[in-house]
């Protein structure tokens, strides 16, 4: 469940798996997750390099590729990406699309 980190500059690590492609963050067991929610939430210092390091093995050993630190905010009580570009990345496109676009097309 979401715990924020201590401080103001919460962190988390972003990568996508290499096997699927998906989306996915640094949990506190060293693993990756697909929820942010589950995500391990730093703040920049020896947790963040810690961090940082686990994705650069992981990088290596081709689990995940492009890992970097993302800037966490609050929103109605949950992490949320602060920069639009990882928001797009950890909950989907900004418009509907695909059968929930016919969907809104039918009913519209």
């Amino acid at each position: 469940m979401y715990k924020p980190a201590k401080g103001t500059a919460q962190k988390a690590v972003i990568a996508n798996r290499l096997d699927d492609g998906r989306t996915v963050f640094l949990d506190e067991a060293g693993n990756w997750t697909p929820d942010l929610a589950e995500a391990r939430f730093v703040v920049p210092g020896p947790e963040l390099d810690a961090a940082n390091a686990r994705a650069e093995a992981e990088l290596k050993a081709r689990i995940i590729v492009d890992p970097y630190p993302i800037d966490i905010v609050e929103v109605d009580g949950r992490p949320v990406p602060a920069r639009i570009r990882e928001r797009i990345r950890a909950e989907g496109p900004t418009v509907t699309y695909g059968e929930a676009e016919y969907e809104k097309l039918r009913a519209g």
